[in-house]
């Protein structure tokens, strides 16, 4: 689908600049020195996408054929060293950014996973690891409780949206159609719960 879709992959890249912009502020948030925070930005950006691969048995994985995703979490070190000030003071910004990267993560990991002749269901769970796992590894790493084991709707949010992609595509949408309305689905799911404080049930 990326390449009959080619701003979905130029979004793609773009999603995997602003993770790796994200674990690098959670890396100096926590004080990690300059490698350190480059592996955090690494795992933040392409962890999801490596673990996916690696489940569905995609050798070798993607960012090992596709250099650019490299070059992408690079230009967000980058930026992040050089602009790290400014960029602080525009965390709701990232967070959009962030938001439009997991749902354009859960499209494209869908897809490739359907392409290895796995059901439905199953794409739809790696979709939501390559959007999501990324930002387990990273909070692990830096001694937090994963984002999606707490409280914030954040994997369901892409969980969902990968069942309806897979519903309009089931409807005989064409999957462009059909992956911009699921992308615009997530990041309203996303913002709403942040807004509104929509979260599920604790246990215990």
């Amino acid at each position: 689908m990326i390449q009959e879709f080619p701003y979905i992959y130029t979004l793609d890249l773009l999603g995997t600049l602003v993770f790796a912009i994200s674990g690098y502020l959670t890396a100096a948030d926590k004080k990690f020195d300059l490698f350190g925070a480059a592996v955090i930005s690494l795992v933040t950006a392409l962890g999801g996408g490596t673990i996916r691969d690696m489940l569905i048995g995609s050798h070798p994985v993607g960012w090992m054929i596709n250099a650019n995703y490299l070059y992408a979490v690079l230009a967000g070190i980058g930026i992040s060293i050089l602009f790290k000030r400014h960029i602080e003071r525009l965390r709701r910004t990232l967070f959009l950014f962030d938001s439009i990267g997991i749902a354009i993560f859960t499209i494209v990991g869908l897809q490739k996973t359907l392409g290895y002749n796995v059901s439905p269901f199953i794409a739809a769970i790696m979709g939501t690891t390559s959007a999501v796992f990324g930002g387990v590894v990273r909070d692990i790493l830096s001694g937090e409780v994963p984002l999606i084991f707490r409280k914030e709707v954040y994997a369901t949010a892409c969980f969902v949206g990968g069942l309806f992609y897979l519903f309009l595509c089931w409807l005989g949408m064409g999957t462009g159609w059909a992956a911009s309305i699921t992308v615009l689905i997530i990041i309203s799911i996303r913002i709403l719960a942040v807004r509104f404080k929509w979260s599920l049930p604790r246990i215990g």
